[in-house]
């Protein structure tokens, strides 16, 4: 037994010895210094999207239009209105933002299939077909980062056919294209740096036309005819050129 702790004791008092050994050189070695502080990473707003550039796009959408004709037989108009047509077609323009304002100019064009057709006093039957409108405005929005509303206004275009039967089934018709003003608004949403989508309403007011058709029932049938054409469109427009 006196061997055993004396074994127990010598094994204990090496141990002690290593540790005091090993303490006093760990106290001997330099002192790591702490590590430089970093400093932290400024905050970077996400960049304001920027209208200015030039554009292209499509559009798809629906409209219709009155007619008013000047009946000969009486000294009435006579209204009549076409049901809802499709339309479609093509746009061009380009803006100019100063901080929130941007200011631009456009022009487009839609084939259209607008129909209308009515009666006079004493039963001759009128009609109006609008083949295509076109614009050329300028617009004024407010932007709100990837949003910007707007309003537009300028000059219109629409081919019009115009047609007329006499009582006895003669018909003549007129082809011409009318010239008169538009007033518009929309939303427009930036998708990507390059690619943006909106919806508008454009109003097109015609002025009144002087029509004369002649048929072997009617020698001279003369109508004072105007045209208003409303039309709702969605597109995509392809930017570019803008910082």
């Amino acid at each position: 037994m006196g061997l055993r702790a004396c074994g127990v004791a010598g094994i204990w008092l090496g141990a002690v010895t290593v540790l005091s050994v090993y303490s006093a050189a760990a106290a001997d070695l330099p002192v790591r210094p702490a590590p430089a502080p970093t400093a932290p990473v400024p905050y970077a707003p996400a960049a304001i999207y920027n209208w200015t550039g030039f554009y292209l796009g499509g559009h798809l959408g629906a409209g219709f239009s009155d007619s008013s004709w000047g009946d000969p037989s009486a000294t009435v108009n006579n209204t009549f209105n076409s049901g809802a047509g499709l339309l479609g077609g093509a746009q061009v323009g380009g803006n100019l933002q100063f901080n929130m304002l941007v200011v631009g100019v456009e022009g487009d064009f839609s084939w259209t299939g607008l129909k209308s057709s009515g009666a006079d006093s004493i039963g001759n039957a009128i009609n109006t077909n609008v083949n295509w409108t076109s614009t050329i405005t300028g617009r004024i929005g407010a932007a709100f980062d990837r949003l910007m509303v707007y309003g537009k206004g300028g000059v219109a275009f629409a081919q019009d056919r115009s047609g007329f039967t006499d009582l006895l089934g003669n018909s003549a018709s007129a082809n011409f294209m009318r010239t008169g003003w538009t007033v518009g608004a929309g939303l427009e949403y930036a998708i990507t740096r390059n690619l943006s989508a909106r919806i508008e309403y454009d109003f097109l007011g015609f002025g009144a036309q002087v029509l004369n058709f002649t048929t072997p029932a009617t020698p001279l049938y003369k109508s004072n005819a105007s045209l208003n054409v409303q039309e709702v469109k969605a597109g995509l427009n392809l930017r570019f050129g803008g910082p």
